[in-house]
Order: structure tokens, then C-alpha cells, then sequence
């Protein structure tokens, strides 16, 4: 199965983002805390490649926090302001973030007797979390938000503080996935729509990965009996074990798959981080406490 997913809106995004750079001070850049590789876009990257930036690990609680600590400190060794985040709970942690990275636009303003608004752009791929992001920092539910991509079209700016206005704009992917290991994970995490993939394919290879990296919690969810199963006998196993049965004892691969992607996408099978840092990492569990910003 080849993924690619490059939508016209993108395209049209990606031209309306790059207009909209001279008017921003600060480029705020949301990446999945499961994917601190495999969700960053490497065309953004090349966009704003002159601006100060602040890079934010979001829905870190559905990542493994010792692998985020060793990619904040990859990044952190890379001069990059980062910090990983539960958008829940710890979005405002980036406000101090936001403030340091525009901290001398601010000085310079003063200098001439002006109170600046900081204007800083949210970007990253789709369904990372930006709205939600925004949304939070602001106290209410003022960009669009969902749990599939391609919620957000167009960009728009929200006023967060009296001094600070975000724009939230639509999730971009770059127009050729060539590394097909980043474009599947990015599928895992629902950043390309289901509709252009084969989620019977995925699913399984999502269940192979999960035998790797969280193998006692993918027993226990799925209620696996044989975790030596491999290929379509794995999705067999999870429709046995959670009785999806149609009629006559068929199988509900159907139903098996998007529980297996929604379960692993809401975080209830285990704290999985995909994307390695250095070394191969042990199996993926939760420890009690992921970092925010540093202070």
C-alpha cells in the first residue's frame, strides 16, 4: 500500500501561509509527541526558516514520556525552543515560550515607544492539534476543531491575550510521502484521511508495531490469546477477542479496524512513542510525567 495525500486545499494553503509570513514575529510549529519526526514537515520547515520559532510536542500524554525527554533533548542540543505538552492541561506553558522567542521584536518596538502585539502563526500537519491548541490559550472554542483532517481550510486569526494574536491555519503535508514508514505512522495518528487508505492493511501493520512496541498492553486490549500471530491472523484475533462476530461466525474486520486505529489514536492501548530517538526503545509504557517547558 503507497500512501500520498495532497489535497488541492493544501496546495492553496501552502501558497496563502507563505503570503501571510512577513506579517508574523513568531512561528509556533505543533508536532505529535508519538511522531517528533515523522509529523514534521519538512516544507514548513524550509518556509520558515527565518523566523523565531518555538516547537510544541503536543498530546503528550499519549506518548511515551521517556522517549519525549530524549527527543526534547535532541532538540534542545539542536538550539530549537521546545517543549511537550498535554493540550489539555499544560497548552498555556507555551504563552512563556512565545514571549521569549519574540522577546526582542518586543525590545525593539519599545525602543521606538510601541506596545507590540506579538503575531505568531500555528502550523504543523493535519489533525496535530493546532485548533485545540489555540482554543485552549484562548479560554473557549474559537477555531474549528476535530478528530479528522482537513477540518481547518483556511487561515484565521484569534486574539489569545490583549498583546497577542495567533493564526490558526489548515494542516499541510508535503506534496510526495517518499519515506512510506513516516506516511503510514502519520495515517496512525489520522493526519491522512481513512477514506484514501486501506485501513485493513493498516490496521494490521499498526497491530505488527504494537506487537513490538507495546506487546503485554496490545494482549490485554485486544484480548489476544496467541501473540505469535502475524498478518490477517492478528485482526482474526482481535475480532475473537472482542467479539466482533457477524452472522454465521464471520469476522467484523470492519468494525476490528477502527476500533484498533481509534483505540490506538485516543491513547487507550498504551503510551507508544513510534518515532525513535537514539537507541531502539524498550517496550513502551507509561511512566508518570512527561516535561513541559523548560524553565
Amino acid at each position: 500500500m503507497e500512501i500520498n495525500w495532497y489535497p488541492g486545499h493544501m496546495a492553496k494553503a501552502k501558497r496563502l501561509l507563505s503570503e501571510q509570513l512577513n506579517r508574523v514575529d513568531v512561528v509556533v510549529e505543533l508536532c505529535d509527541a508519538r511522531l517528533p519526526f515523522s509529523s514534521r514537515n519538512p516544507d514548513l520547515a524550509r518556509l520558515t526558516e527565518k523566523k523565531e520559532k518555538v516547537l510544541i510536542l503536543g498530546k503528550a500524554d499519549l506518548a511515551n514520556p521517556n522517549i519525549t525527554n530524549e527527543w526534547l533533548r535532541i532538540f534542545r542540543a539542536e538550539g530549537i525552543r521546545c517543549a511537550a505538552l498535554d493540550m489539555n492541561k499544560q497548552a498555556k506553558q507555551a504563552l512563556k515560550m512565545i514571549d521569549q522567542a519574540a522577546k526582542e521584536t518586543v525590545e525593539r518596538a519599545a525602543q521606538r515607544g510601541i506596545r507590540k502585539t506579538v503575531r505568531a502563526m500555528v502550523v504543523g500537519v493535519p489533525n496535530v492539534g493546532k485548533s485545540t491548541f489555540i482554543n485552549r490559550l484562548h479560554g473557549g472554542s474559537i477555531a474549528k476543531v476535530g478528530d479528522m483532517p482537513g477540518v481547518t481550510r483556511s487561515n484565521q486569526w484569534v486574539k489569545v491575550s490583549p498583546y497577542l494574536e495567533l493564526m490558526d491555519s489548515p494542516g499541510l503535508l508535503w506534496p510526495r510521502l517518499d519515506d512510506q514508514v513516516a506516511a503510514k505512522r502519520l495515517s496512525y495518528i489520522a493526519a491522512i484521511r481513512d477514506e484514501v487508505l486501506d485501513t485493513a492493511q493498516l490496521s494490521i501493520q499498526l497491530l505488527e508495531d504494537l506487537k513490538i512496541m507495546a506487546p503485554q498492553a496490545m494482549q490485554e486490549r485486544f484480548k489476544i490469546k496467541d501473540m505469535s500471530l502475524t498478518g490477517a491472523d492478528l485482526l482474526d484475533a482481535v475480532c475473537k477477542g472482542r467479539g466482533f462476530l457477524m452472522k454465521g461466525g464471520v469476522m467484523d474486520w470492519e468494525r476490528a479496524c477502527k476500533i484498533v486505529l481509534d483505540e490506538f489514536r485516543g491513547g487507550k492501548i498504551a503510551r507508544v512513542t513510534l518515532d525513535k530517538a537514539v537507541e531502539e526503545p524498550a517496550e513502551q509504557t507509561a511512566p508518570e510525567e512527561t516535561h513541559g517547558a523548560e524553565e
